[in-house]
């Protein structure tokens, strides 16, 4: 027997403000049966198709310290750098700046609770330029 993952929760402020910013960065839905409202104090969004959800919970306590489990995420199409620019622009901040000379690596972002997660290379970039070693 063996488990498997339901969907990831990420504690928060305010649900509906966001689930409605990760909305935004993942091309996420709300669940068609739940729509969220402002108020929610649970927020479900999931990829178009139902793939793996996100389930926003309000709690009473900011955020202390680093995250200890995080997303990281893929650009589905162009570079790290244009997806890096399009999700500063929709209000992440930039916490680190894990990326190499050789173009590996990452940047660690935060959320507007200021939840970290990291953008990599696309895998168009992976293919093209695999690393030597």
């Amino acid at each position: 027997m063996t488990s498997y993952i339901s969907h990831t929760s990420i504690d928060c402020r305010n649900a509906y403000e966001l689930s409605e910013w990760w909305k935004q960065v993942l091309e996420y839905v709300d669940k068609p049966d739940d729509p969220n409202e402002p108020g929610h104090e649970e927020c479900w969004i999931q990829r178009p198709d139902g793939g793996h959800p996100l389930l926003f919970i309000e709690v009473p306590e900011d955020k202390a310290t680093k995250n200890r489990i995080h997303l990281d995420l893929r650009p589905s199409a162009g570079t790290r750098e244009e997806e890096l620019g399009r999700l500063l622009a929709l209000g992440a901040t930039e916490v680190d700046d894990r990326r190499n000379d050789d173009g590996t690596g990452w940047v660690v972002l935060a959320d507007p609770e200021g939840n970290e997660f990291c953008i990599l290379r696309s895998m168009d970039e992976v293919i093209a330029a695999p690393v030597q070693g």
